[in-house]
């Protein structure tokens, strides 16, 4: 599966969501965190690119809740919640999303929460120059961030394939996950 043409881009795997004692925390976050450490060993062996994706919030954003958002306040940038959780493997590169107090639910954009201007975050061309042309997604939350960077995977022309096992939902609603599923799978994206 892994090779210099596909790459493996690792969602939030952070404490506030990861982690019990987070703030939005994933209750399959501790299912998934396993899987995921297998994708990034078998992506490291097949030399494919890896990227992890990681929320890095100002304390005060139109994206919380308490700014007038949805969220509860979460990995704020320099906090333990913003953290990788430490049992993720330390591969890749790292993409920061909604350093700017934007809506940093993909890993390829982020959103103006006001104006819904949408500024894409360089991951595209990181992947483009290294002569990727297929991606891996994997991680948190299956019904936002995952969601979000598959469909603008499909957008930037990369091939997308979700792993099942390597994901999991917030489901604010549920069966939020699932209908992120039947989204990504009507748009594109290949579910494993």
């Amino acid at each position: 599966m892994y090779d210099q043409t596909t790459a493996l881009i690792v969602v939030d795997v952070q404490n506030d969501f990861a982690d019990p004692d987070g703030s939005l925390f994933v209750s399959g976050a501790p299912r998934v965190l396993g899987f995921i450490n297998d994708q990034l060993q078998a992506a490291r062996a097949g030399k494919s690119p890896i990227v992890r994706s990681q929320d890095w919030h100002p304390e005060s954003t139109p994206h919380f809740a308490k700014d007038g958002g949805i969220w509860p306040v979460h990995c704020v940038a320099g906090t333990w919640g913003a953290q990788f959780h430490p049992g993720l493997l330390e591969l890749g590169t790292i993409i920061r999303k909604g350093v700017g107090g934007e809506d940093g639910y993909s890993a390829f954009s982020v959103r103006d929460p006001e104006t819904g201007e949408v500024t894409p975050t360089g991951l595209d061309s990181i992947l483009t120059d290294a002569g990727v042309t297929s991606v891996v997604v994997v991680g948190l939350a299956t019904d936002y961030c995952v969601n979000e960077t598959a469909l603008d995977a499909l957008r930037y022309g990369f091939d997308c394939t979700v792993l099942a096992d390597g994901v999991a939902a917030v489901n604010l609603e549920p069966g939020d996950g699932d209908r992120a599923c039947t989204v990504m799978t009507t748009a594109g994206v290949v579910i494993e």
